[in-house]
């Protein structure tokens, strides 16, 4: 036989050989999965994927249908030769959410079917597919939290009607929230990087009993990538990059990210960078929103210009950085040490509903803009999950340590003064937590934690014209400190695979210091510095039960508190055009007491409903309120004469919801999702019950997946109900300048939807495309309460690149 026939015949046979061996990984993490059951039709061949996920498929034709079954993946099926070239099979984990783990509920991982509250997961594949631009849009895209604006560099989330401070942010494990987080809104979750993020879990409803003071409406708990191990002696190394565009806002975004992985040892390096123009709002809607012209400082002082493009507004761009390194070390199977870095930085960041004021018929501001906002977080965390100790089996430590630096600058049109005030927070914070079995049917964790935050604050008046600057009233008082100590536990009994009970408690003690000296030469306090302590119980029960298949109920009930902070006891500012804030010692712990009642139904593997309603009382609120200093109502703060307003413990508040959700296989390869959720709710103000602020509009979206090989498309509406003049807080009634105005002259917010849709495809191994039009039908809209409009029609298109 010719030696060119030998060769032809062993590389047929080598390929032949090679082509029977295939992998089999999960579709996101690419990781291989053991103990995955390869069998056929009526069962008579099979074979077990090893620790690689390798098997053998020699013992199946080419044309017979093969089943690839694993517990905690869906199950698929086809054909040899319908196998990819790369002989890689990939699997979707199983996320119908009957055995979806969970963190946040305990600190340790749960099945989310025992938790007795409503939790959304969201994973870093969801993220992937819907593109958002920030992590407010990520929450934003759950359809069960809503996002205000106030402008393009924001985001603030309201949950069940409760928003800003009444919210708990954490990352991995470390609370964000520190003791300047306002009752306004706020806009800090932008910070989180949303491609760093592996998955995130939102608590609907109160979280006080792990996570102490704010978690009053909800717990939003962002999980960073992990740096992953090699599996074997050699190297692992894994990269992404991507870049991204979109159209309504000139989007050019960068990221790339890389692992490296050894036996024990692990790094991972993320990097972001985004750039943002003025943003696009829509061509269709209320002309109420449109910027027909802006301010502009010259060499020879401020003018007005006329917009050339009303739809563009003028000025909203802005630019992010950010930067994580993390480290991990496993000397053991159940021991391991992560050291976690975040940075985070922008550029000046227009506030967009300042810069659309008007006063007598004239733009009230030629500059408004939060200085660059910059947060870090170092976190080191090690823990344990093996012990034979009688006081825990697992245990996790985490101490970490936050900078957050923010500024606002402001200048009235044709003045020459301008305003600065720059804040700077020290967070440190220890926390224990332990997981103890006290038998089969129960479970007991429990924890400590320690809080210390250190406030420093500087106010200034720079004049422009002449470069000089003097000091003036800071926005806090300098110095301040706000220390929280607690003691948690919680108990989780099953005693059988239908009926969960878990219940908990904490004790908090709180401890703020403020010196208003330096401010009295300003301001004329009747005190000089206050001590305010707190202690405060919170507890929770509930019962998750499923009689059987189809049905699961749950039914909890809780209690959850927000101690007053350096925001609420020391800040002076311009709360709105006429009024001031001033500080207010003699402040207490706002309570909270709720219960929910959800109902799942789960017909079969292909039709789901799932529904919840909620009511929450929330009792001695800290609200803003008409003040007197010292006898007087009007003060001047930064040139105008100002009504005097403080935090108060003044008001009484009753919120009430429903939620429901779908999810429907109406074929193998197309999927029918939809979520909607009602939210009503008063405040007591004067004797009288107003609408409370943060109570959104009823809001929901429907979507349609296809979702057939490599391809993946997604066609969806989002809608959102009117708010009339009548049902707007009074609070809002005064900001007419950002909401639509009604027939009668009355501000109102309008409703809207939007027709969209999104498409993502795998090129090759390494290469996807993910493409989505938003916005299709252009039009012009704001979310509740937000100050900017939203993107009009909207290109996206993004490329992912992997090794």
């Amino acid at each position: 036989m010719p030696f060119r026939y030998i060769v032809f015949l062993m590389f047929f046979v080598s390929q032949s050989v090679v082509a029977q061996q295939v992998q089999v990984l999960n579709k996101l993490t690419e990781e291989p999965i053991y103990g995955v059951a390869i069998y056929n039709n009526d069962k008579t061949k099979s074979v077990i994927t090893n620790l690689n996920g390798e098997a053998n498929l020699e013992v199946f034709s080419d044309t017979e249908t093969i089943y690839f079954q694993h517990l905690s993946h869906i199950l698929k099926q086809l054909t040899k030769s319908q196998i990819n070239p790369l002989n890689i099979v990939y699997l979707d984990a199983n996320m119908q959410g009957l055995e979806e783990i969970v963190i946040s509920a305990s600190k340790f991982e749960q099945n989310k079917k025992d938790i007795p509250q409503k939790i959304i997961s969201l994973n870093s594949k969801n993220i992937q597919f819907t593109n958002p631009q920030t992590s407010a849009d990520v929450l934003g895209n759950t359809g069960q939290v809503y996002i205000q604006k106030s402008q393009l560099g924001g985001g603030s989330p309201m949950i069940r009607g409760f928003s800003t401070n009444r919210l708990l942010i954490s990352v991995d494990g470390v609370r964000m929230n520190n003791a300047i987080f306002r009752g306004g809104n706020l806009h800090n979750v932008i910070a989180i990087d949303p491609f760093a993020i592996q998955n995130t879990e939102v608590t609907l409803g109160s979280g006080s009993v792990i996570y102490g003071s704010d978690a009053i409406g909800g717990v939003m708990s962002f999980y960073t990538l992990k740096p992953k191990l090699s599996n074997t002696d050699t190297l692992l190394f894994k990269a992404n990059a991507i870049v991204r565009y979109a159209t309504a806002n000139e989007e050019k975004t960068g990221h790339f990210d890389f692992n490296l992985g050894y036996k024990k040892w692990a790094f991972l390096t993320n990097v972001s960078y985004t750039d943002f123009n003025d943003l696009r709002m829509g061509s269709y809607g209320p002309n109420n929103y449109l910027r027909p012209e802006f301010a502009l400082a010259t060499t020879n002082g401020d003018v007005i210009i006329e917009n050339n493009n009303p739809l563009k507004q003028r000025y909203s761009g802005y630019n992010q950085l950010n930067v994580m390194q993390k480290a991990h070390y496993q000397p053991y199977e159940n021991l391991s040490f992560d050291l976690g870095l975040h940075y985070t930085t922008t550029s000046d960041i227009p506030r967009y509903d300042r810069l659309i004021r008007y006063k007598n018929d004239a733009l009230r501001s030629a500059e408004w803009n939060y200085g660059p906002q910059q947060w870090f977080m170092s976190n080191f965390q090690a823990t344990k999950l093996s012990s034979r100790s009688n006081l825990y089996n697992k245990i996790k430590a985490t101490l970490a340590y936050q900078n957050f630096q923010e500024s606002r600058r402001d200048r009235d049109f044709q003045s020459d003064i301008r305003n600065i005030r720059e804040e700077t927070v020290d967070a440190f914070s220890i926390n224990l937590d332990f997981e103890k079995n006290l038998g089969s049917k129960t479970q007991f964790f429990y924890g400590l934690e320690y809080v210390y935050n250190k406030v420093m604050s500087h106010g200034e008046e720079e004049n422009i014209s002449n470069g000089t600057s003097f000091p003036t009233v800071s926005r806090y008082p300098n110095g301040a400190s706000w220390q929280s100590a607690a003691i948690y536990s919680s108990i989780k009994y099953k005693p059988n695979p239908k009926f969960v009970f878990q219940s908990g408690l904490r004790f908090n003690h709180i401890v703020s210091k403020a010196d208003f000296k330096a401010n009295n030469a300003y301001l004329n306090l009747p005190f000089e510095s206050s001590e305010n302590k707190a202690g405060a119980f919170t507890g929770t029960a509930g019962i998750s039960w499923s009689p059987n298949k189809i049905l699961q109920w749950k039914l909890n009930a809780s209690s959850a508190f927000r101690a007053p902070n350096i925001d609420d006891i020391g800040k002076v500012f311009d709360s709105e055009p006429g009024s001031v804030v001033v500080p207010n010692e003699n402040l207490k712990p706002e309570y909270a007491y709720g219960g929910e009642l959800g109902l799942k139904l789960s017909f079969s593997d292909d039709f789901i409903l799932d529904m919840s309603t909620y009511y929450t009382y929330l009792d001695n609120a800290l609200v803003r309120r008409h003040y007197n200093l010292n006898g007087e109502t009007q003060i001047m703060y930064d040139g105008e004469l100002s009504n005097v307003q403080a935090i108060q413990n003044a008001s009484k508040a009753w919120i009430y919801g429903f939620e429901v959700g779908l999810n429907m296989n109406i074929t193998k390869s197309l999927k029918l999702t939809s979520q909607y959720s009602v939210t009503g709710g008063t405040e007591e103000k004067e004797n009288i019950e107003v609408p409370i602020r943060h109570v959104a509009p009823s809001f929901g979206n429907t979507h349609l997946i296809w979702n057939y090989k490599d391809l993946k498309i997604d066609v969806f509406a989002n809608y959102n109900n009117e708010l009339a003049f009548n049902q707007l807080a009074p609070s809002e009634i005064g900001k007419d300048y950002i909401y639509a105005i009604d027939e009668n002259g009355n501000p109102y917010a309008p409703s809207w939807s939007t027709l969209n849709v999104r498409t993502q495809y795998q090129l090759t191994k390494s290469t996807t495309l993910t493409a989505s039009l938003e916005n299709i039908t252009d039009k012009r809209y704001k979310t509740y309460s937000s100050g900017i409009a939203a993107a009009g029609r909207n290109f996206i298109l993004a490329l992912k690149y992997s090794l």
